[in-house]
């Protein structure tokens, strides 16, 4: 049999083109594949003796020369052939080369069309496997420094301008609260990626006596595709994998940014880990937050890789067409991309010192007790309106002394608001004004408190 009659049958009369072969190989990239088709080659080849279609005989040589060449290929023995196309007709041409016609009879019951939807359904699962271990990882990292930095006052901040102050370890939090969710979206995409569509074939299924829950039970999947056209064209599971991986090079990129400004000498909040920065090669001085850089840029190619996805599949009919081969490498890079800054991310945050004079500094310089000082009216019966306007009018005041509000007098209160006392000073300073939040989810040490317990335990720390 030559190389290209897996492939081509009878009806064509002559070969394929060198030019075609290379154009239409995919083997290059989709080799990465190769355990994902053995493991569900394995499976189908049990369910074919099950159905009466191999005999025990002939199903254990499928399997035992199944097994023989992924060793070869995992200890890089294994040669690919680009013009046996893809991952699926090397592994299978090699089966045929060791056991002839028994060889031939793997394909019985599927097609390339299922074989691929399987293969790259079993990747996706194991990459949000990995992924999401690595978000537990940045996440338990971020608790660590709660407990490091649970004193810790720093800056809040909107529209890049100070607003009010924040727990350190509140903002660690956050972060926390953002990973979780990508943790959430990878588990639900995980459901639908873990349909078998194995014995869809082409796109009309088959008429011979497979038994295709067998198989789901055999590679773990949770079911089965109900329709075969559909299983045949479908890659939504390839679209929302990537699109969660998106979400997680976003708040990736944001921490980076964050992270990138406040360890700026403008900034000075932060000394980042040597190992995890780099130098210049015309001026000594320099320690560059290169891998916090490339975080940010790379979280680019993870959005592209997405619209790529997008704008393939956009007008692609029903069922299968050689469109879809392109959906590996935006998929492959994407996940490969995110992995590989998660996998920097938690030993950064781990690494990073923060410095506490140089932000305690800045607590007082930015007005942050403002608000705090306006709900301080508000409890008292202003409305808030008018409470609004009155700190804002306190505010003028104490930059054109070239003070803070905790700076300006009793009377200086009094001339705005008659009814102030001496109470008032009780929730100026951005320390008093962390203390006075109480509600859910709030920056109030008592409440950050009650979430670090809640992450540690949740985290199993």
């Amino acid at each position: 049999m030559s190389d290209q009659s897996l492939s081509r049958s009878g009806v064509f009369s002559e070969g394929v083109d060198r030019r075609v072969e290379k154009f239409t190989q995919s083997v290059s990239f989709d080799c990465r594949l190769y355990a994902q088709d053995v493991a569900a080659s394995l499976a189908h080849a049990k369910m074919l003796a099950r159905a009466g279609l191999l005999t025990d005989e002939e199903c254990r040589a499928i399997c035992h020369h199944l097994e023989e060449i992924r060793r070869e290929i995992e200890e890089g023995r294994f040669h690919f052939r680009p013009e046996l196309e893809d991952v699926h007709m090397n592994i299978e041409h090699a089966l045929i080369e060791r056991l002839g016609d028994i060889g031939r009879k793997l394909h019985t019951a599927r097609s390339r069309n299922d074989q691929v939807s399987t293969d790259l359904k079993l990747w996706v699962r194991d990459a949000i496997d990995r992924i999401d271990g690595r978000l537990v990882d940045l996440q338990k990292a971020f608790v660590a420094r709660c407990q490091a930095d649970v004193d810790v006052v720093v800056p809040g901040y909107t529209h890049l301008r100070p607003a009010q102050p924040v727990l350190a370890a509140h903002y660690w939090l956050a972060y926390c609260e953002k990973l979780e969710r990508d943790r959430e979206r990878l588990a639900d995409c995980r459901k639908r990626v873990n349909q078998l569509s194995l014995g869809t074939a082409a796109l009309a299924g088959t008429s011979l006596p497979i038994d295709r829950d067998f198989v789901a039970k055999e590679l773990g999947f949770e079911g089965v595709s109900a329709n075969s056209l559909d299983a045949s064209n479908d890659r939504d599971f390839a679209l929302e994998f990537v699109f969660v991986l998106s979400a997680i090079a976003l708040h990736l990129s944001s921490w980076a940014e964050e992270w990138i400004l406040w360890s700026s000498q403008e900034f000075g909040y932060l000394t980042l880990p040597e190992a995890f920065c780099t130098g210049s090669s015309i001026m000594p001085q320099k320690v560059n937050p290169d891998v916090l850089e490339l975080t940010r840029g790379k979280s680019a190619r993870v959005v592209g890789s997405l619209q790529s996805l997008l704008v393939l599949m956009k007008g692609l009919p029903l069922a299968y067409n050689r469109d879809m081969q392109e959906d590996k490498l935006p998929l492959f890079d994407a996940s490969d991309t995110v992995e590989s800054c998660l996998e920097v991310a938690a030993p950064v945050v781990a690494g990073t010192r923060l410095h506490r004079e140089a932000i305690a500094a800045r607590l007082e310089g930015g007005f942050l007790d403002a608000t705090t000082l306006m709900e301080y009216m508000i409890r008292h019966g202003v409305p808030q309106r008018k409470a609004h306007r009155l700190v804002g009018a306190l505010v003028r005041k104490a930059q054109q002394q070239e003070g803070r509000l905790a700076d300006l007098s009793l009377d200086d209160f009094r001339a705005e608001w008659p009814a102030a006392d001496k109470g008032v000073f009780e929730v100026l300073g951005a320390q008093k004004a962390v203390r006075a939040f109480t509600s859910f989810g709030s920056t109030g040490p008592q409440q950050v408190q009650q979430q670090v317990q809640r992450w540690r335990q949740k985290l199993g720390l």
